[in-house]
């Protein structure tokens, strides 16, 4: 046997068993069942809606969703254009004439307010539910876990006031949020974080946001291991915050990149909201709303960009 044959037995063993070890991981397969697709949506119910629409009691709405423009701050190579299209033509039709305009948009859904879907993190190319990227990824798109089946998002949503919490106008980059400060911002608002909520964080970031936009997405504040972990147990489909990433930035480990991303949206099925407007709500006081997404159905998308509402 050849150099080159050994070779290749070598590394289709190393991979069979890099493969083993992924698929041997307690996260697969989902608690939601070996074939769901939806994860922590699943927690979503008829009567959560209706509970939610109680909560409604001044009729006040509000835009969560921040402008995604050409100047936008985002990660990496993400890019928006647009170029308004004119007709060029004057259509009579009967009294009047008509002229149009279209657009073309050149962008990278993940740029300003966005939910990043269960294909857009995953661990050694292994996504939710054990499904490898060979199974999910298309020329067309995702054919599995893309945004356009995320189903319509109306709950109970939690605004926790974390700069409140630390007594600050701005909670400071490398500030993690864990279990023990969730809870005792929670227990100082009064509130019980129940399965089926979207918990949203207030930190006063967005206030950099077209000020000093490389420290906008340089560093921040945020979600830590522990409290993703605590937060998926609790049953919640969504975590959101004022902050491009949602989670602490630098790292609570720096060998560990973005592992709230990992445990929320590969292992527990729950979705991610980043860039998300807070600061109207932390004004007013509101804790509890009504929350609201359809967010766009874009075929095959891993994220896209998104204007929650949430209803007072």
């Amino acid at each position: 046997m050849n150099r080159k044959n050994v070779a290749l037995i070598l590394v289709g063993m190393v991979t069979m068993s890099l493969c083993a070890s992924v698929l041997s991981q307690d996260w697969v397969p989902s608690r939601y069942g070996a074939d769901d697709r939806i994860g922590a949506a699943n927690n979503l119910s008829s009567d959560i809606v209706l509970q939610a629409a109680r909560l409604i009691t001044t009729g006040k709405v509000y835009s969560l969703g921040v402008e995604t423009a050409e100047d936008s701050p985002a990660y990496g190579s993400r890019t928006f254009t647009i170029d308004i299209i004119a007709s060029g033509a004057n259509v009579p039709v009967g009294a009047d004439v008509l002229t149009t305009h279209d657009e073309r948009v050149t962008t990278s859904f993940g740029i300003g307010s966005q939910i990043d879907g269960l294909g857009h993190l995953g661990i050694g190319h292994q996504y939710y539910n054990g499904l490898t990227s060979e199974q999910i990824v298309a020329d067309g798109g995702l054919v599995e876990l893309g945004t356009h089946s995320i189903p319509p998002i109306v709950t109970r949503g939690v605004l926790l006031d974390m700069a409140r919490h630390f007594g600050v106008d701005m909670v400071s980059e490398g500030t993690a949020f864990n279990r023990a400060q969730i809870e005792a911002a929670a227990s100082a608002q009064g509130l019980q974080i129940r399965s089926g909520d979207v918990v949203l964080f207030h930190t006063g970031w967005m206030q950099l946001l077209g000020t000093d936009n490389q420290r906008f997405i340089a560093g921040q504040p945020g979600l830590g291991l522990e409290g993703a972990e605590y937060l998926a147990d609790l049953g919640v489909v969504a975590v959101g915050a004022d902050t491009p990433a949602l989670e602490v930035i630098p790292f609570e480990n720096p060998q560990r990149a973005f592992a709230v991303h990992q445990t929320l949206l590969a292992k527990e099925g729950v979705y991610v909201l980043e860039n998300m407007n807070t600061a109207e709500l932390a004004a007013d006081g509101v804790q509890e709303f009504m929350f609201v997404l359809g967010q766009p159905k874009f075929k095959g998308a891993v994220q896209t960009v998104v204007n929650p509402i949430a209803i007072r």
